[in-house]
């Protein structure tokens, strides 16, 4: 089977997009298929990948905020693409342009818009945060689903990245035929590589003994990651229990973090770590992983934190409470400070000898990025089973 991602969110300098996309097609040609990524570049120019798979970059003009993106504009480039391409599948996930130029392309293909994230939840929810209610701001977003709804009936089949986003998107009349729940490459991490000296090393950075609870904050420093909030509950806990906070990332929030920890000793921020194996050992060298967003889609580093064998404190919606396993999580009200930080209580009093002995079972209970991309290529087996069968009857 021949699939082809029609992809603006992937960029040449790197992103969760990329990553995703450069490990679905490494998987898909281990397993007989070829994955090709059409993406926006600075020039027309074709990236073979080792093994099988391509990205055919296509020259874009940059996106306004941020270069390292680009945007699909013309339709007739893609379209000669996909004519010369002759995909079985073809792939669109921005609900810009990309889903208007996919949609209208007159080819064989199956088309298929795959939901990776949720831009009321991201955006409005949160700018409008404090002014009005969440069932408000839905009301007033109403018309931006049925925006969508227009673009996605030229689609044979809708799918999003899991069960979450499609509770939230059916809440809101969007259509959604199926949830492909995304997975990690579960091999890079493990229980087994959890180092007591490391742990101890990370608490003494934050001014605490090996006694003291070692959580961990990762991601993009960005609002919809609420790393404030988090703080905030930390803070509020540790007035209570010797505990500590490591944030690893970055990003347009850095500069304000920094100065909301700068009172806090047992608080520290940390840049990201990029080596696999290095951040395996710390992420399963502490003792929990704390996640602010309710936005979140799929819960990437939650699952990645499971699979090192770390209990989670995440908020009770979203992608992250999706895959929080009850017997090794605690969850908390979304937005509300004092509720993490009674989660943070919560988890810490329960038995430590129980609640790792859960921890590491259900470590191997996480899902993969294989199996992720074995059942997405038997959906879309059926789907264009079920096609050819009606033109046929």
């Amino acid at each position: 089977m021949r699939i082809v991602d029609v992809n603006e969110f992937y960029s040449p300098t790197g992103g969760g997009v990329r990553t995703y996309i450069d490990r679905k097609m490494a998987i898909m040609a281990e397993m007989g298929h070829e994955l090709i990524c059409v993406a926006c570049g600075t020039e027309d120019r074709v990236e073979e990948r080792m093994g099988g798979g391509r990205i055919v970059f296509v020259k874009s003009p940059g996106m306004p905020f941020d270069k390292n993106y680009g945007v699909f504009w013309r339709y007739e480039p893609i379209w000669r693409l996909l004519d010369e391409l002759d995909p079985d599948v073809v792939e669109a996930s921005s609900p810009w342009r990309p889903a208007w130029i996919v949609g209208r392309w007159q080819g064989r293909a199956l088309k298929s818009f795959f939901m990776h994230n949720d831009n009321i939840a991201a955006y409005p929810m949160r700018w409008l945060e404090g002014l009005a209610s969440p069932e408000a701001i839905e009301d007033r977003c109403a018309i931006y689903a049925r925006y969508m709804n227009r673009f996605l009936s030229l689609y044979d089949t809708v799918v999003t990245n899991g069960p979450a986003l499609q509770k939230r998107l059916a809440r809101r009349g969007v259509r959604v035929d199926a949830a492909m729940t995304l997975g990690i490459e579960r091999s890079h991490f493990s229980p087994q590589l959890r180092d007591e000296r490391l742990r101890a090393a990370m608490l003494r950075q934050l001014g605490l003994s090996p006694e003291a609870h070692l959580l961990l904050g990762m991601g993009r420093h960005h609002g919809e990651k609420r790393w404030p909030m988090v703080i905030d509950a930390v803070e509020r806990a540790g007035e209570r229990i010797p505990v500590g906070l490591m944030l690893l990332g970055t990003g347009p929030q850095s500069h304000r973090i920094e100065r909301r920890i700068a009172g806090s000793p047992h608080i520290k921020m940390f840049r990201p770590v990029y080596q696999r194996p290095e951040l395996a050992r710390i992420m399963a060298s502490c003792d929990a992983l704390i996640h602010g967003s309710e936005a979140e889609p799929f819960g990437l580093v939650p699952s990645e934190a499971m699979a090192s064998g770390l209990p989670l404190i995440v908020p009770s919606s979203g992608g992250c409470a999706e895959v929080a396993d009850p017997l090794t999580s605690e969850t908390y009200a979304p937005r509300n400070a004092l509720d993490a930080a009674r989660a943070i209580e919560r988890l810490f009093a329960r038995e430590p000898a129980i609640l790792r002995k859960a921890a590491i079972v259900a470590a191997t209970r996480v899902r993969t990025d294989r199996e992720h991309a074995a059942d997405l290529i038997e959906y879309y087996r059926a789907r264009i089973d079920a096609r050819t069968d009606r033109l046929a009857a």
